[in-house]
């Protein structure tokens, strides 16, 4: 049998023969070794700033490109910083190795010593370890597995005295084991049918757990008269259905919301219907039918009351609808021609009125978004950081499908958004990735600014720049409320940018975004980023909903 050298390269090759797609990370002592040998087995690897970077690029990149990420760190102090990272991808259901170094286990004064197994475990990860050189590949394989069949975020421990162990060359994994697609009860199939057939007015609403099941979900709604939109999670599922609603909740336009409120019918698909996609339950009437459908059990009526909860995989659960209506005639429904048109021309809210808040000095976010989706490529990825200004990308910038939408939300931290653009970019290598980001979230995750340098990505990094923690500054209106501690002296993030590596251009006007268009003609062969100095809009129309859930 041959020899490995140890414990750390086994699973390292373990992990590439499984199919991993990027590793990132911070390297230490802890993981040096096993860093290396993920590279020598042919896993890209991209060296961040700062592991809470590395974490969230990890989670980026693995729901942009539908494979498990990895993201390494070092013992102890790597993990903590990791930890933001780890918690929004757990929270989102992001199939995602945390792959780990822990001390040995007779090392109990070491300062790298902490309950590495329990913080995973509190902030809902999953923890998993390698116990022995003997045990080393079935360890991994059972932590990938995890992953990827369940959507877990699964942190694995390697503590130092087992990756030095010797191990020898066990028969390596087959491919990635292949995803279990849950089919629905026949009982609860049949009551699922009869409610749409009973329906005059449905909607479905898809969410992250049916981001691989649009094309199955579109067309049982074509079948049966639903209009179609989706949770922030999922925005472009349904780019080009004329019946598409866009994003429900907060971001939703006012007729959007008001379509989805006449609903006589809501079906969530893989989506929580929590308070963010529902607002706090006023977009579903007192008289409206609710069916959830989940592969997990305990998300079923998990945020409201619901009438009919299936427990099943979003596919195959319209897969086995439309089977069973395959003879039944297609019902108009809610899509009627004056539906149709309406959505055409006022579902959008880059078709809704504005006043312009616009000066000499400052641009109004609503027009800066709406030039910025004029002016790129239909062929994009926007990742949005969080903040006041967030529903302004959100809203205003079209994206071409699923994959071109990343909002690492789940856990609501500013300063992912940069971090989240890395991931996007290397998963979705072909579109123009742009960054929407605060200066708050900017500044606070700028150490990723040299790894995008580095990396000489093309990414449009767009700062909403208002000088402050604009969602404090407007949800405290109390005019004796002391707001010094959220307001901050003006920055000047171009200058920042180009001491980073990257081009910077300060954005005043719609004028000064001619520059933003002869970078977009090319070459792009680095990061450009715009200082945007926005006007305030005495707290966006998203945020006064997201604050009443507080």
């Amino acid at each position: 049998m041959t020899l490995v050298n140890t414990v750390a390269d086994l699973v390292g090759r373990t992990l590439a023969e499984l199919g991993v797609g990027y590793t990132f990370g911070v390297v230490g002592s802890g993981n040096f070794t096993v860093t290396n040998a993920l590279r020598r087995h042919g896993v890209p690897f991209v060296a961040a700033r700062h592991e809470g970077g590395a974490a969230t690029m990890a989670d980026a990149y693995a729901r942009m490109s539908g494979t498990v990420a990895v993201v390494t760190t070092h013992q102890g102090c790597g993990l903590t910083n990791a930890l933001t990272g780890i918690t929004e991808a757990a929270k989102s259901r992001t199939p995602l190795i945390v792959l780990t170094a822990d001390t040995a286990g007779a090392a109990v004064q070491s300062n790298f010593k902490i309950d590495q197994d329990g913080l995973a475990r509190s902030v809902g990860a999953v923890a998993e370890r390698v116990h022995s050189a003997d045990s080393a590949v079935a360890d991994t394989v059972r932590a990938f597995t995890t992953a990827w069949r369940e959507r877990r975020t699964v942190v694995l421990n390697l503590p130092l005295d087992v990756q030095s162990q010797i191990a020898a060359s066990a028969n390596m994994p087959p491919n990635a084991p292949a995803l279990q697609h849950i089919r629905p009860d026949g009982i609860a199939l049949e009551k699922f049918l009869e409610l749409l057939a009973a329906a005059d007015r449905p909607v479905f609403v898809a969410g992250r757990g049916a981001r691989d099941a649009g094309p199955e979900i579109a067309e049982l709604a074509r079948h049966t008269g639903a209009l179609v939109a989706t949770s922030a999670v999922a925005n472009g599922l349904f780019h080009s259905d004329p019946f598409s609603l866009g994003i429900s909740g907060g971001f939703s336009s006012p007729r959007s919301a008001e379509l989805i409120a006449g609903a006589d019918l809501v079906v969530g698909w893989g989506c929580a219907l929590n308070m963010w996609t529902m607002r706090q339950g006023h977009l579903i009437g007192k008289d409206t039918t609710v069916v959830q459908i989940d592969l997990d059990s305990a998300a079923l009526g998990a945020h409201r009351p619901i009438h009919l909860g299936i427990v099943g995989d979003s596919a195959a659960t319209a897969i086995d609808a439309l089977d069973a209506l395959d003879k039944a005639p297609v019902r108009v429904g809610y899509r009627t021609d004056a539906v149709r048109d309406s959505i055409a021309t006022e579902s959008k809210w880059s078709q809704v009125p504005f006043e312009d808040l616009s000066t000499e000095h400052s641009i109004d976010p609503r027009l800066l978004s709406l030039e910025l989706d004029t002016i790129l490529p239909t062929e994009r990825t926007v990742s949005v950081d969080s903040g006041n200004f967030m529903g302004y990308p959100s809203a205003y910038l079209s994206v071409p499908d699923h994959f071109g939408f990343c909002f690492t939300q789940a856990f609501q931290s500013i300063g992912l958004g940069l971090a989240t653009a890395i991931g996007t970019a290397l998963a979705q290598p072909d579109r123009l990735p742009v960054a929407a980001l605060g200066d708050g979230g900017f500044l606070m995750g700028i150490s990723e600014l040299e790894t995008v340098a580095r990396l000489k990505l093309p990414l449009l990094i767009v700062v909403y720049n208002d000088s402050a923690y604009g969602a404090e500054v407007h949800h405290f209106t109390d005019p004796d409320t002391d707001r010094t501690t959220v307001t901050f002296p003006d920055t000047d993030l171009a200058a920042i940018a180009r001491g980073y590596g990257a081009d910077g251009l300060t954005v005043r006007t719609a004028r000064d975004l001619d520059a933003v268009r002869t970078w977009v003609s090319g070459p792009r062969s680095g990061p450009l980023v715009i200082d945007a100095k926005i006007s305030s809009d005495g707290g966006s129309w998203w945020l006064a909903e997201a604050f009443k859930g507080h």
